[in-house]
């Protein structure tokens, strides 16, 4: 039987390439080399299989936000900081150009927004409990409102990966790495 491995890693090729709407479960089952049967013996539809490339196939920024929460001061602030921005710059650069044309039909965004487990507001929990977690730790200023600066930083990332996507280019090498260093300033 075909691997689910190859038909995820396929789906994120077209997604990427076509955007969601428009990527079918044929030009995926295809793109991966099986039958579109076989995706269908894996996947109930093309939304679960969105969902798979989205948690298989990007960058994990929630595991990275709760790996961090759960031990800050392994690394330095610096250093936490910038895994964290380079992981959410990576994670919205991935996923953007996959997930944008789900907002070209309201039912589409319906549809997906009905089989979230979670709400996209998670990312910003996760990071606003890492950032929680340096304040408790000292190493960010007490008043810090941390989700509002998770926010902030997530925000930066999604606009940067919208630019980037609108521009054809590469998300800006330094930007992680600047974003980190002003939440550092904020000590």
């Amino acid at each position: 039987m075909g691997s689910r491995e190859e038909i995820v890693a396929a789906a994120a090729t077209v997604m990427r390439e076509q955007g969601y709407a428009h990527a079918t479960t044929k030009a995926i089952a295809q793109a991966a080399g099986y039958s579109e049967a076989l995706l269908y013996k894996h996947f109930r539809d093309k939304t679960a299989l969105f969902l798979a490339v989205l948690k298989e196939e990007l960058p994990d920024l929630v595991a990275t936000a709760a790996r961090l929460t759960e031990l800050p001061e392994k690394a330095a602030l610096g250093d936490n900081l910038a895994e964290l921005t380079t992981t959410a710059l990576a994670f919205y650069c991935a996923s953007f150009p996959i997930s944008v044309s789900i907002f070209s039909s309201r039912d589409l965004l319906r549809t997906h927004r009905d089989t979230l487990e979670n709400g996209p507001d998670l990312p910003i929990q996760h990071v606003a409990g890492y950032l929680a977690a340096e304040v408790e730790l000292g190493r960010l200023r007490g008043d810090l409102d941390v989700d509002a600066a998770a926010r902030l930083l997530l925000g930066a990332c999604f606009q940067e990966a919208f630019l980037a996507s609108f521009e054809e280019r590469p998300p800006r090498p330094d930007l992680a790495l600047r974003l980190a260093a002003t939440l550092e300033n904020l000590g």
